[in-house]
C-alpha cells in the first residue's frame, strides 16, 4: 500500500453514530486529509437488515453486507469500527478483527465493562489498537485525557455525570416540578430516552462507563459487577424541593475515590451543593470532574451522546490509530493484563447523608429518631419538620455529618421497625 492510498474502514452498524461518522468524513474531508495525508473511506458497512432503505450512503463504492466475515476477513480493510452495540455480535466482530490483524475502534461501553480485560489483552498480544474514546461521554475526550494528558498524575478522585438521559430527567423535575414519569415522557419526546429506558434510569449505563474510566485512571480492573449501583426512578419531587431548601440539587453521580490504597466506587443519586460545578450541569449534558495529585482539579464538559459528538470521538480514534504505526497502548499502562483493584467494601464508604422519615404526628418522635441515629454514630447537622395538610403524618428531614454506610444501614433498619414510621425511609448521600 502506498502512503497516500485511502484508509479503508469496515463499519459495523449504521445507526445514529455511524451516520454521524459518515457525515463528518464528508464535511471535514479536506481537514482530515491535511492531518493524515490520506483520505478515510468507509468501504463496507455491516447491517442487520439489508432491505432497509438508506438515504445517507457514504459513497457509491460503499458496500452493505449482513455477513460478519466481510469485515473481519477482508485484507483490504485497514481497521474495523464497531458501532452495532450489544454483546454477542459485537464480541464476535471485535475478537475476529483482532485475530485477523485489524485494529478496532468501538463505542461499546457495555461490552468493555463486561469483557474489557479479555479484549484489551487480546489486542495487546497481537500488538493492535483497541480504541474506545466514544464509549464514555460522547464527544468529551476523557479517554485520551486519562491515557496521555494526565498520564503523569495519580488520580485522587473522579466524580461525574455520565448519563444525559438521567440528567435531563432530573433537570426537568427540578426546574418544572414534574413527577419522574412525566419527566421520562419528556425525555422520550426529545429523543433522549429509549422505549425501554432502564439502562439509563437504573444507573447501569453510567456504571458501564465508570468501569471503563477506573481502568484508565487507576490502571486496575474494578469489575463492573462489584460496583454499587442505584438509579433515579425512586426520586420524588418532594425531596428535590427539600434539597433546594438546603441549597442542593439531586444528580445521578458516578464516582471513584482512592482511600488508603483501596478504591471506593459506585453510581448513586446524590445531593450536590448549588455552588459545586456538577450542580450546574443541566439537561442531556455530561461532565467529569477529576483531581490529580499534580494538576489539581480539572473538569471536562460537553455533549455525552448524539450523532456528531460521538462520531467525532470515533473519528479521533481512527486518526490516532492511523498515525500510530507500532506500539499500541490501549489502557495507558504497560501491563498486558491490569491487576485487580483493591476494593473498599461499600459499607465502609463515608459520606454525609440526607434522610426523609414519614412519621405519625405525635410528641417525642424527633428525640427517638435522633437517639437511634446517635447510637449508630450518626451526628445530625440539620433537621426540618413540615406539617402536611392531612395532619396525620409529617415528613421529617435530617442532614447528617459524615457517617459510614454500615452505620447508616443499621440505623435505617432499626428505625424501619418503629410503629410511628408510616412509609419507607428516603435516603441519599451528599456529595
Amino acid at each position: 500500500m502506498q502512503s497516500n492510498d485511502p484508509i479503508q474502514i469496515g463499519l459495523a452498524g449504521y445507526g445514529t453514530v455511524g451516520t454521524g461518522l459518515a457525515q463528518i468524513l464528508l464535511n471535514n474531508r479536506d481537514w482530515i486529509f491535511r492531518r493524515l495525508g490520506r483520505e478515510v473511506r468507509i468501504k463496507t458497512i455491516l447491517v442487520r437488515d439489508l432491505s432497509k432503505v438508506r438515504s445517507a450512503i457514504p459513497s457509491p463504492e460503499t458496500v452493505f453486507t449482513d455477513r460478519i466475515e466481510d469485515l473481519i476477513d477482508d485484507p483490504e480493510l485497514d481497521l474495523v469500527v464497531e458501532l452495532i452495540g450489544g454483546y454477542d455480535v459485537a464480541y464476535r466482530i471485535i475478537t475476529g478483527a483482532l485475530r485477523s490483524g485489524k485494529s478496532v475502534v468501538t463505542a461499546n461501553k457495555a461490552l468493555l465493562a463486561e469483557h474489557g480485560p479479555e479484549l484489551l489483552s487480546l489486542a495487546s498480544r497481537n500488538n493492535l489498537g483497541l480504541s474506545y474514546e466514544a464509549s464514555v461521554a460522547g464527544g468529551i475526550p476523557i479517554v485520551q485525557t486519562l491515557k496521555e494528558s494526565l498520564a503523569g498524575n495519580r488520580i485522587k478522585s473522579l466524580t461525574a455525570i455520565l448519563n444525559g438521559t438521567a440528567n435531563y430527567i432530573l433537570s426537568e423535575m427540578t426546574e418544572k416540578g414534574l413527577q419522574f414519569e412525566e419527566a421520562l415522557d419528556m425525555a422520550r419526546k426529545m429523543g433522549y430516552a429509549e422505549a425501554d429506558p432502564s439502562l439509563d434510569v437504573d444507573g447501569i449505563d453510567a456504571a458501564h462507563k465508570l468501569t471503563v474510566l477506573i481502568r484508565l485512571a487507576y490502571g486496575e480492573d474494578y469489575p463492573y459487577r462489584a460496583l454499587s449501583v442505584e438509579g433515579i426512578s425512586g426520586v420524588e419531587p418532594y425531596d428535590i424541593m427539600r434539597a433546594k431548601d438546603f441549597d442542593y440539587e439531586i444528580k445521578l453521580i458516578a464516582q471513584v475515590k482512592e482511600k488508603s490504597g483501596s478504591l471506593q466506587a459506585g453510581v448513586f443519586p446524590a445531593l450536590v451543593r448549588n455552588d459545586h460545578m456538577l450542580a450546574k450541569v443541566d439537561g442531556p449534558f455530561n461532565a467529569i470532574l477529576l483531581e490529580g495529585n499534580a494538576v489539581g482539579p480539572i473538569m471536562l464538559y460537553g455533549q455525552g451522546a448524539g450523532d456528531l459528538p460521538t462520531g467525532s470521538a470515533v473519528l479521533a480514534d481512527i486518526m490516532t490509530l492511523v498515525n500510530r504505526k507500532s506500539f499500541y497502548n490501549n489502557t495507558g499502562f504497560l501491563e498486558t493484563s491490569l491487576p485487580k483493584a483493591s476494593i473498599l467494601p461499600s459499607e465502609l464508604t463515608a459520606a454525609k447523608h440526607y434522610f426523609r422519615f414519614t412519621v405519625q404526628d405525635r410528641p417525642g418522635v424527633l428525640s427517638v429518631l435522633s437517639g437511634i441515629m446517635g447510637e449508630h454514630n450518626i451526628s445530625i447537622a440539620q433537621v426540618v419538620q413540615k406539617q402536611e395538610a392531612n395532619g396525620q403524618t409529617v415528613p421529617v428531614v435530617f442532614l447528617t455529618h459524615t457517617a459510614q454506610l454500615k452505620d447508616v444501614t443499621s440505623a435505617m433498619h432499626e428505625i424501619s421497625k418503629l410503629e410511628f414510621i408510616k412509609a419507607p425511609t428516603v435516603h441519599y448521600r451528599l456529595l
